[in-house]
Parts: C-alpha cells; structure tokens; sequence
C-alpha cells in the first residue's frame, strides 16, 4: 500500500476518539518514539493489557508492531482524521481501503 502520509503533512488528530481498525493513529511505541501509524487489529500486550497492533503504510520503511510490539491502549493517543497541510493535499486521511 502507499503510505497516505508523507515527511512534512500537517495532521489534525482529534484525542478524543478511540481508534478503529484502519485508522492513522498517533502513539508512542515502547522504546518511546512518537509515531503516526496504521491501527491494524486489537490484540494484547505480554501482561494482559489491551493493546493495538500499529502498521507502516509501507512495510519496507518504518518502525512499528512488527519490530516493539503490540502498543497499549493508554499508548495511542489520538486519532488522524485529516492532512491540513499542505494545501494541495489537504484532503481526509484514507482507511485502510483507501477511502
């Protein structure tokens, strides 16, 4: 898949909403990089806790759950709900079927 995202969008990310499989989310991986991935599918961490399974747009780039790990819930911070820069592309962030 093509990454929806590209080096220099500005993002608006709405906190309040809880993410949904297939939605760009904002969290922090366990190593305790901020990151801007894909929510993929609902799993668990080691301990129990529920947790989200976060993906790269494009597999062959990018850290994600394939490398840390499952990222808890309390990780993801927000939801993307629309590039507003730059104005060319200022346009909702497509799902995971590129709506």
């Amino acid at each position: 898949m093509r990454p929806a995202l590209r080096p220099g969008d500005r993002l608006l990310v709405r906190y309040d909403r809880r993410p949904r499989e297939g939605d760009v989310v904002v969290a922090t991986l366990a190593d305790g990089t901020l990151v801007t991935k894909r929510a993929v599918e609902r799993r668990t961490t080691r301990t129990g806790e529920p947790a989200w399974w976060l993906l790269s747009d494009d597999p062959r780039r990018g850290v994600d759950s394939r490398h840390r790990g499952p990222v808890r819930d309390a990780d993801v911070h927000g939801v993307v709900v629309m590039r507003i820069w730059p104005p060319g592309r200022r346009r909702a962030v497509p799902d995971s079927c590129g709506a």
